[in-house]
């Protein structure tokens, strides 16, 4: 019989912490067998959250800590004053192979620093990005970085598409994942000096993946490659570009249906 697969979570996380990590837990357990949960946090506050869902009891052990990052702390705040705290903890627990994932909804840059400080970046490969599995017209795309570095030299840009070919063929698949670099235009002379020269080195260089060159904006919805790749400020704009006219229309097909001549 399969192992259960075990996610840490900083219970504390996030704006509403265990009130809402305990029932997105109980969720989980009604839609998935085999996993079970590792919460850090307030033990207080946690068990008074079990208590209302025996199914969330059932699959989750408590790791007590009443230490907690804040959302404001620095990347190097968290660094220092860190250890024990929640998401430390989660942290620590992946590095013990105590558990197979970790999530937060707390301090991104928090989470970023205190994962890279305890698990380490992989031979070759200097900082961690945030990857986005992207729905398109053709499946989903990864798309990275999207917001951990706002500025990102080419050779940071390369290792993204590194990075980026491993995750769309762990998690999505692709035995060969395609890989495109975001830019203002197709031609080899269009964008800034490091996305032309990551353009450069990544044509010459032989991976597990297939450069396919620059793609454009309009390329990531239509899943023109499995992984695009651009610096954290380019990604997160387009990110939170794509959530806004998701939301807006999501709101006018909704008004549509209850108000116009459509209303059902």
């Amino acid at each position: 019989m399969p192992q259960p697969v075990v996610i840490s979570i900083d219970a504390m996380g996030g704006d509403h912490g265990p009130s809402v990590i305990v029932p997105a837990v109980a969720i989980a357990a009604q839609n998935q067998s085999d996993v079970r949960f590792l919460l850090h946090g307030d033990q207080t506050l946690l068990n008074a959250e079990l208590a209302k869902s025996p199914a969330a009891r059932a699959i989750s052990e408590v790791r007590h800590t009443d230490k907690a990052i804040s959302m404001d702390e620095k990347p190097a705040q968290a660094m220092r004053r860190g250890k024990g705290s929640s998401v430390w903890n989660a942290v620590e627990s992946l590095r013990g192979n105590e558990a197979q994932a970790v999530v937060s909804a707390g301090n991104t840059g928090a989470l970023m620093a205190i994962s890279k400080l305890i698990l380490r970046m992989g031979a070759g490969l200097e900082r961690p990005a945030i990857v986005a599995s992207w729905p398109t017209m053709n499946g989903v795309s990864a798309v990275l970085d999207v917001g951990a570095n706002v500025e990102s030299d080419a050779a940071q840009l390369v290792e993204f598409a590194i990075m980026g070919a491993a995750f769309h063929h762990a998690v999505h698949g692709s035995e060969r994942p395609t890989v495109g670099l975001l830019n203002v235009g197709s031609e080899d002379q269009k964008g800034h000096e490091e996305v032309r020269e990551a353009h450069a080195i990544l044509k010459q260089t032989t991976l597990d993946f297939d450069y396919r060159g620059f793609v454009e904006g309009t390329d990531i919805a239509k899943g023109t490659v499995d992984v695009v790749v651009t610096d954290g400020f380019t990604g997160n704009v387009a990110l939170k570009t794509a959530e806004g006219l998701a939301r807006f229309f999501s709101a006018e097909i909704k008004s549509t249906l209850t108000s116009g001549p459509l209303a059902m």
